[in-house]
Order: structure tokens, then C-alpha cells, then sequence
């Protein structure tokens, strides 16, 4: 009688493990299902955003940004036409050397939108992604597209 009562506890033991086993696995699967990814949908919404973070980070120790830089010449120069075409050829420059295909860089406050640099059709594009930064009373508009 000992030994029957014995192999009902065992069998009542691993059905238990087993059950536990099971719940543990179900509980696993739930948790590791993989989500709907949304972002092959959207992979380059914050292209202009990361580029405009890039200029208007510091560049240099005496926490400079190209931002900066660039409204300080276009300050200093008092919004002259030299001033706009060296601040132009910066921009380009800068831009360029980031490898963007299509891109629009413009003042929207003190030059009234005008366009600093720019690459590609605008108009031709439907799909565009665009970043703003302000420094002091200039607004700059970083548009880019595919």
C-alpha cells in the first residue's frame, strides 16, 4: 500500500512539472511574439531631423554649432548679399559633405525664406521630411527627400 500511495505522489509530481512546463512555454511564446514593425514603412522620416541635429550640434571646443556659425555671419554681415552667398556656399558645403541627394536648407524669419542651399527638384517630390531649428532670430528649414 505504501508503494501504490508512493507512485501516485510521483505521478502527481511530474504532472504538476509538466503543467508548469507548459503554462511556462505558453507564457514564453506570448511575451516573445514578435509586434507589427512599423518602421520599414517610415525608415527615413527622421533623416532631416538627424542631419539638423548634426548642424546644430557643437563642432568645435568653444561649443560652436554650424547653426550658430552660420547666424553669426548672416548677424555680422547684417543680412547683406555677401553675407547670404557666404553663408550659401557653407551650407552647400556642409550638406554635401553629408552625401544627401536631395535637400533644401532655407531662413524662414529674418530672410523670409529664402534658400541658403539646395539640391534636387523640390516640387518634383511628394514624400518630403523636414526639420526646423531656431538660433536667436533666424529660423533654419532643412528639407529632404528621395
Amino acid at each position: 500500500m505504501l508503494d501504490n500511495r508512493g507512485s501516485f505522489y510521483i505521478m502527481d509530481a511530474i504532472i504538476a512539472v509538466v503543467l508548469l512546463l507548459m503554462a511556462f512555454l505558453v507564457v514564453n511564446a506570448a511575451i516573445s511574439m514578435p509586434a507589427h514593425d512599423y518602421s520599414y514603412e517610415s525608415k527615413d522620416i527622421t533623416k532631416a531631423q538627424d542631419i539638423m541635429e548634426l548642424l546644430s550640434g557643437k563642432i568645435d571646443f568653444n561649443d560652436n554649432t554650424f547653426i550658430a556659425k552660420v547666424s553669426s555671419i548672416l548677424e555680422d554681415g547684417e543680412n547683406s548679399k555677401e553675407s547670404i552667398m557666404q553663408v550659401s556656399e557653407i551650407s552647400q558645403n556642409k550638406l554635401d559633405s553629408y552625401n544627401i541627394k536631395n535637400y533644401r536648407f532655407c531662413e524662414n524669419n529674418v530672410l523670409k525664406g529664402k534658400v541658403l542651399a539646395s539640391s534636387g527638384d523640390y516640387n518634383e517630390y511628394d514624400n518630403v521630411d523636414v526639420a526646423t531649428r531656431t538660433y536667436g532670430d533666424y529660423s533654419y528649414t532643412l528639407s529632404v527627400w528621395q
